[in-house]
Formats: C-alpha cells, structure tokens, sequence
C-alpha cells in the first residue's frame, strides 16, 4: 500500500466512520474519467456500510458522468447515502427518488439541497479579470479542448487547456503547478471579495469567500448532525497550499492518496476491518460465555 499516512494518524484511521468522504478527480477516478468498475463496487460496498460523500470543483454533470452512471450501473442500492457536492461544495444533491426505474435515465430523483449561486456582477468581474490575467502571462488558450472559462452558476472555473482535455496533454502542461499558482496570485488581488484558488492541475476556481472545500464539510456536518471525528476524508494534495488542505486543517482526519489505487488499497483495510469487527460483534452476540 502506497498511500501517505504520514499525518500523524497511522493504520489506526482506516477505521469505518459515519460519514467516509472523498476527493474525485484523481482520488476516485482519473480526472474527468468514470469511476473504474473496482472502485464502483468498493464504493457500492461502503454505501451499504456508511455515509459517503464527494466534494469536486465539477459540476453535478461530471458527478453523473464520473460517479453516479457506474454507481447506478452496477446496481448500488443505497445511493440514498451518497451526499453529492459539486463546485467544491457551493452545491449539495442527496437522492430522494421513490422510484428507482428512472435511474439512468434522468436526474428527477436527484435533489439540490441548496447552492451558493454568484450573482451577475461577481460572474462577469471572474471572467474578466481570468481572461485578462491569462492573456498576459500566456495562459490563455487559442484551441481550447472544451470551454476554458464555464459559469457553474456557484463557481466560475478556468481550464488552461479546456474542460475536455486529455489527461496525457494536462499531465505535461503544468508538472509542477507553478503556472497556476501564478495565475492565482495574479486574479487574486483583483477579485478581493471572492474566493480564487487553484482548483486542478490545469484549473482555477473563483467562489464566494471561504467556500473551499472545509465549507462543504461543515455543511455536510450541519446537514447530517455528525462531528468532525465522525469523518474520514481521502483526497490528494493535503498539504498547505493544496486544494483539499483546507480539510485536513479543520481537523478532519485525512488519508492523502496519489491516484485512485492508492484510495482502492486503502479502502480493501477498511471494509475488511469492518466485517471483521461486524464478525466479532456477531460473534459475541451469539456466544453467551462471553
């Protein structure tokens, strides 16, 4: 096993918790790819087990595209317990359906709790100060694969390269991220009542103030009545200066992965520790001697 416990947390927290949460894009999935089908069936596993959400910078769209469709693909029956939340969790979808016939075939069940919609003005002034500043350093696309900048109603997003770029051409883009950090440093100071980080390897996001991704924690935590030591989260990038740092800075505690088989790895210990505890609980219910 390859993941990184060197938080502090040692093999002791690949323990079930009530809610297990996750990065997508390289944490689950390749970037912008669908969940493989060991993945889906590990997470269709810990559905029937636990809460388990997901906080990307995508839209509900790429959700659906990455994580729903194989999840309902291959027959996952508590998508009741998947808390969705797109835009880095400005948005939150829980199913809600009774009638699981329309799954696959259309998001009627899917329903949106609440989203942090930017207004017009704080839209336009994203664009702007994005384009302007790309242009200068050199970073805005002329053939982009996709759109470069997307209105995603919470969050205005930038991709260097556009929305549908392979992922052979963003590895090679931007190795080290200076590039982004660069960019993020130069629309900052012009949008000093929003939000800009470096979403991606190739992307920004411009949001409200403070709606990072320990926001959607928090939220998740408001909606479900859990507490933070209820929560496991697995994301890469943890460190300061990462996109899912603001997690582990709250005080969740976080396994840091490099790439969805390490996340596969780690998840294969925390099922088998909860059946092994279901086991032994069983067990002692059954054996009145102990």
């Amino acid at each position: 096993m390859d993941f990184d416990l060197d938080l502090g947390l040692g093999l002791d927290a690949l323990a079930l918790t009530a809610i297990v949460a996750f990065d997508l894009d390289d944490t689950l999935a390749p970037s912008k790819s669908p969940l493989d089908v060991e993945m889906a069936v590990r997470l269709a596993e810990l559905l029937e087990r636990t809460n388990v959400a997901v906080i990307s910078g995508g839209q509900f769209g790429q959700f659906r595209s990455q994580l729903i469709s194989p999840l309902e693909q291959l027959g996952a029956g508590r998508l009741d317990r998947l808390h969705v939340m797109p835009a880095c969790g400005t948005q939150y979808y829980r199913w809600e359906g009774s009638d699981r016939s329309t799954l696959g075939q259309d998001d009627s069940g899917w329903v949106r709790r609440y989203v942090e919609t930017l207004d017009h003005s704080e839209k336009a002034r994203a664009f702007a100060a994005i384009e302007s500043s790309a242009r200068v350093l050199g970073y805005w696309p002329e053939d982009p694969w996709g759109e470069a900048l997307e209105d995603r109603e919470s969050q205005v997003t930038f991709s260097a390269l556009g929305q549908e770029a392979p992922i052979e051409a963003k590895s090679i883009w931007d190795p080290t991220g200076a590039k982004m950090r660069r960019l993020q440093a130069a629309v900052a100071p012009l949008l000093p009542d929003l939000e800009v980080r470096v979403g991606g390897s190739t992307s920004i996001d411009v949001t409200r103030r403070g709606r990072d991704k320990s926001f959607a924690i928090a939220k998740l935590l408001e909606s479900t009545g859990y507490s933070l030591d209820d929560v496991l989260y697995f994301g890469d990038q943890l460190r300061e200066g990462g996109n899912n740092h603001p997690v582990a800075a709250m005080g969740v505690r976080c396994i840091e992965v490099d790439g969805w088989r390490d996340t596969l790895a780690a998840l294969d210990v925390v099922l088998a520790r909860a059946k092994r505890n279901r086991a032994s609980a069983d067990g002692a219910v059954g054996d009145p001697g102990r």
